[in-house]
């Protein structure tokens, strides 16, 4: 790494900048409203080498590319956190490690999956010590914490939640035997958990707390300590079979963090509000696309101190999220040019 590169990744100017804005967000957790509407839209280094092929060169060139643009931390009213992530066989990372084929679609950045042929029941947990694919996510991480750099945050890679995987290690048919098979279902779902909180136990372990950040960390950034699942699949459950297979194992994920953490959203999910009142460790609420749409009813029917991370789009354009929440337990996921001042 350049000389040139660690200085500046690891200046405390940036570091106090950088903190000043957890204040900041740490109080919205807390309840607090403050005087403007929290707004977030962080930078991803990145670099020309395959990570696939040579992760410690990827890593360097990407927090190169980090320093080079460092400047953008500095402004006081977005939060532009400087990110270090990547993403390896996207939303598929898990489901390769239980034997799936992954393969690209068109390039390296666009992944699909077949769904495995052996029967719902028998999965079986991979050794993450021999599993390659953990392994390559291993040694980005631990470049990343060899580096030294203390400004940037390290975005996990896309551990997603067990419906998420089940999903697309088998398709619909794991849908069906949630009914027709319910131990069957479970066992495996269970196995697929288990694998997700020691892979969030193990990044917690290496990667400093203050740094440690869940996937897409620059537009989902939580205070330290806060983890993430991905709930896009929820949309196909009613609110009892969510409530009685997959509730307790996203509640599980999101212990393993000291302060639990967020859920993303990202299609027609409202039945499940009940469950996620209910539900200690989720703080917070992720809603892009179309469970934007609904966020009135999650502002108006969750509990007071689960917050909302809102990305403007069509159907809800930041005049209408003012509008709903007047700023208030509310992170707007957007390059805003102006502050926002809250109601």
């Amino acid at each position: 790494m350049k000389d040139e590169t660690k200085a500046i990744l690891c200046s405390p100017e940036l570091i106090q900048t950088r903190d000043a804005h957890f204040v900041r967000l740490k109080a919205l957790f807390a309840g607090e409203t403050p005087e403007h509407v929290f707004a977030l839209c962080g930078y991803v280094g990145t670099g020309q080498s395959d990570p696939y092929l040579d992760p410690e060169r990827w890593v360097e060139e990407a927090l190169d590319d980090l320093a080079a643009n460092a400047d953008q931390l500095r402004d006081a009213s977005v939060f532009r956190p400087l990110v270090l992530e990547f993403d390896p066989y996207g939303v598929h990372f898990v489901d390769r490690m239980f034997g799936a084929e992954v393969f690209e679609l068109h390039d390296k950045w666009n992944w699909q999956a077949k769904c495995l042929e052996t029967p719902i029941g028998d999965l079986r947990p991979p050794d993450l010590e021999a599993d390659e694919t953990w392994q390559l996510a291993w040694r980005l991480a631990t470049t990343f914490v060899r580096a030294g750099v203390t400004v940037p945050l390290f975005g996990l890679p896309v551990i997603a939640s067990a419906l998420n995987i089940a999903l697309n290690l088998y398709g619909q048919s794991i849908l069906l035997a949630m009914v027709t098979r319910p131990e069957a279902a479970r066992r495996d779902l269970e196995a697929i958990n288990g694998v997700l909180c020691e892979m969030h136990r193990r990044c917690r372990s290496l990667l400093p707390v203050d740094q440690l950040q869940p996937v897409i960390a620059a537009y989902r950034t939580q205070p330290p300590g806060f983890g993430q699942i991905c709930g896009c699949s929820t949309q196909l459950l009613s609110e009892g079979m969510y409530r009685d297979f997959i509730a307790p194992l996203d509640d599980a994920v999101l212990s393993v963090y000291p302060h639990g953490g967020m859920i993303h959203l990202c299609g027609a999910h409202t039945q499940h509000i009940p469950v996620w009142r209910e539900m200690k460790s989720l703080r917070a609420i992720q809603l892009n696309d179309r469970a934007a749409d609904d966020l009135p009813i999650y502002f108006r029917e969750l509990r007071e101190d689960q917050v909302f991370y809102v990305n403007p789009c069509d159907g809800m354009p930041v005049e209408r999220i003012m509008a709903i929440t007047g700023g208030r337990r509310t992170v707007i996921v957007a390059d805003l040019t102006e502050p926002l001042l809250t109601s």
